[in-house]
């Protein structure tokens, strides 16, 4: 006799969707009264940084560009000077300034170094932009090329500024650089579009379609191949991730660079890559803090390398639960006394509307502090950078005061990536931090 088959069958649970992200290159751009749109940039704002540049290339004179560390800070220099080159300038009159550790383009020390060049033009490309006193002291010009956000006011006195960071698809400093120069010589094009690639891919991803707006670089990656190009962007933001912090290593192996091939057989950038991982996979299986309200999931690591911001783009890749808005990443051992604290927006969240905005929701914290002079206090590097990645540099004892605010470790009302219907669930989730760590 068989056995007949059971009145309950029990099914395998469905997987939960991945939220559908749209495509960043179809972020609606805005447009002017004639209905173009205005990317990468104001036009005339760009037309002002062409004039800056062709006038620094006539002048012949001392000449000093102030890219930031990473890969799209790095490439927009390098993009810069090799136009610089193509228009004329002497090669013997261009010096780069690169900040030191933890440092600001604004810091008092950085200004006196950057002075020490005697420089009569100045560059600042990708350093993110507050309102300032004029970048050093002495007769100079200025020009800065950006995409943070920002307001109208938020640059150094007296220099020209052009950002992209109200023209979306927001583009890369490096592709604003790039778009700036190609309109300045014929060659920028052929010489220096996988620095723009290059550049765009270590802010943006790899999986960033090229299509309008966005330039066509289908020649580029015919050229060099997408993997090619991928692998350099992990290469050069390795130096500055170390614990010696070697950008000045990244910055000679690109500007001596004449194609990807030649970083990708670097020894410096390979040896940096390897400790950097290495580092990355000693910090990643921290396991997270909620706030109380399920928003916030905190990590705590303690690392003299730049891991953070690497962290914390790996768990807004895996965590997710409908209430989690922002993943926040600290490093309390980067920099004496202070903790660096990266944040990004989680998937499951990237399609929420309202947009979450990081910058937002940070300074809302700071805002509910009982002692009302805790914004102040965290000082000018917190909360900066971009809408959907930002962070800060603050001091230890106030890092403190913006937690307790956030009341970690009370159960929430609702569900919470641990939770679910106020029961504890864990046993039966299928996406546990131990299956991360094991599929890692």
């Amino acid at each position: 006799m068989k056995r007949g088959a059971p009145s309950n069958p029990k099914t395998p649970k469905a997987k939960k969707a991945r939220a559908e992200v749209p495509e960043y290159h179809l972020t609606p751009s805005v447009r002017d009264e004639h209905g173009t749109a205005i990317w990468p940039a104001p036009e005339y704002a760009i037309t002002k940084a062409r004039d800056f540049i062709r006038e620094c290339a006539a002048a012949g004179k001392k000449t000093l560009i102030v890219p930031d560390k990473d890969a799209d800070g790095l490439t927009s220099g390098a993009i810069l000077q090799k136009t610089l080159i193509l228009l004329g300038l002497d090669p013997k009159l261009i010096a780069a300034h690169l900040l030191m550790k933890g440092a600001s383009v604004h810091d008092q020390s950085q200004r006196k170094s950057m002075a020490a060049y005697e420089p009569a033009y100045i560059i600042v490309l990708d350093q993110g932009s507050r309102k300032s006193p004029p970048l050093i002291e002495g007769s100079h010009k200025a020009l800065v090329i950006d995409h943070h956000h920002a307001l109208d006011e938020d640059f150094p006195a007296g220099a020209e500024h052009v950002t992209a960071c109200n023209s979306p698809p927001v583009a890369t400093s490096s592709l604003l650089t790039y778009h700036i120069c190609c309109g300045l010589h014929d060659d920028v094009r052929s010489s220096c579009d996988w620095l723009c690639v290059m550049g765009t891919h270590g802010d943006l991803g790899n999986t960033l379609k090229w299509e309008p707006p966005f330039p066509d670089m289908k020649p580029t990656f015919k050229a060099y191949t997408k993997k090619a190009l991928n692998d350099t962007v992990s290469l050069i933001n390795a130096p500055r991730r170390t614990a010696s912090y070697d950008v000045p290593a990244a910055w000679r192996a690109l500007t001596a660079a004449q194609a990807p091939a030649d970083l990708l057989k670097n020894q410096d950038l390979l040896a940096a890559r390897a400790e950097v991982n290495a580092e990355v996979e000693r910090c990643t299986h921290t396991a997270p803090k909620f706030s109380g309200d399920a928003r916030i999931a905190i990590f705590r690591i303690n690392s003299a390398a730049q891991v953070h911001p690497v962290i914390a783009t790996r768990w807004a890749g895996h965590l997710q639960s409908p209430k989690l808005e922002v993943i926040l990443v600290a490093n309390e051992d980067y920099l004496p006394g202070m903790v660096n604290f990266s944040c990004r927006i989680p998937r499951s969240a990237r399609t929420r509307d309202p947009p979450v905005n990081i910058i937002e929701v940070l300074k809302s914290i700071a805002d509910k502090a009982p002692d009302p002079t805790l914004r102040a206090r965290l000082g000018e590097s917190f909360a900066r950078g971009h809408k959907e990645a930002s962070g800060g540099i603050v001091p230890k004892a106030e890092f403190e005061e913006l937690m307790s605010i956030l009341e970690i470790g009370k159960k929430p009302d609702g569900n919470s990536p641990n939770k679910k219907g106020g029961k504890d669930t864990a046993a039966k989730q299928s996406n546990t931090l131990m299956n991360y760590f094991v599929k890692t």
